[in-house]
């Protein structure tokens, strides 16, 4: 499987307002030119607070067709970098990448990259959007994108074509782990038996659906 990258966003402006305790890099514009990337992402981005950073989400990648179907619904633009990603693709259904799946973004030697954990929508993803029952409407549709950490640092640029190097036997989707309590608990015990450096959120999030299953 193969996409393209059709933008590459960073922070643009930080927002103090958008919730009570504190600042947000959510405001995110596409950038020109080669741009770095670094183990805790694209070089200039801030995240405010750790469960929306670190290196095991260092690039929120979302899927240009699902944004295309949510404008159409809404009967607004968005625009790339709206819901906070930094990497928007098109070609690809980004939320089906399998945990632990490698991407090559770029040309020789070009950056490469590991899906980690799924997008959980927040309150400050609802007060962003400003749009009634946002964070449940998102929930629902289940096309919420993918953390990836960096393996290989580098440049990219839009345009740069993303082929998938690697994809771990055990199979499980960044949706099937946001779906966790509706997924087949075999298919999640085998992600934890196979799963490498596995998101300690992702851990969590499975062990949960897990345990709910046996009540």
């Amino acid at each position: 499987m193969s996409g393209t990258l059709i933008a590459v966003c960073s922070m643009s402006q930080i927002h103090y307002d958008i919730r009570e305790d504190g600042a947000t890099g959510i405001d995110k514009q596409p950038l020109s030119g080669p741009v770095a990337i670094g183990p805790s992402g694209v070089l200039g981005d801030e995240h405010f607070h750790p469960k929306h950073g670190g290196e095991n989400k260092a690039i929120y990648a979302y899927d240009q067709a699902e944004a295309q179907r949510w404008a159409a619904e809404l009967g607004r633009e968005i625009p790339p970098g709206t819901f906070g990603e930094n990497f928007t693709v098109i070609g690809m259904p980004v939320t089906d990448a399998v945990i632990g799946e490698r991407w090559l973004v770029g040309g020789d030697p070009g950056v490469v990259l590991e899906a980690t954990v799924p997008r959980m929508p927040c309150q400050t993803f609802q007060a962003w959007m400003g749009e009634p029952h946002w964070v449940k409407r998102f929930t629902a549709q289940g096309d919420v994108g993918v953390y990836l950490r960096v393996l290989q640092p580098g440049t990219v640029r839009a345009g740069d074509p993303i082929d998938v190097l690697d994809r771990p036997a055990h199979g499980v989707t960044a949706r099937e782990v946001f779906n966790a309590a509706g997924t087949e608990p075999a298919r999640l015990r085998r992600l934890l038996d196979e799963g490498q450096r596995l998101h300690p959120g992702l851990v969590e999030m499975v062990n949960k659906a897990l345990q709910s299953a046996k009540a």
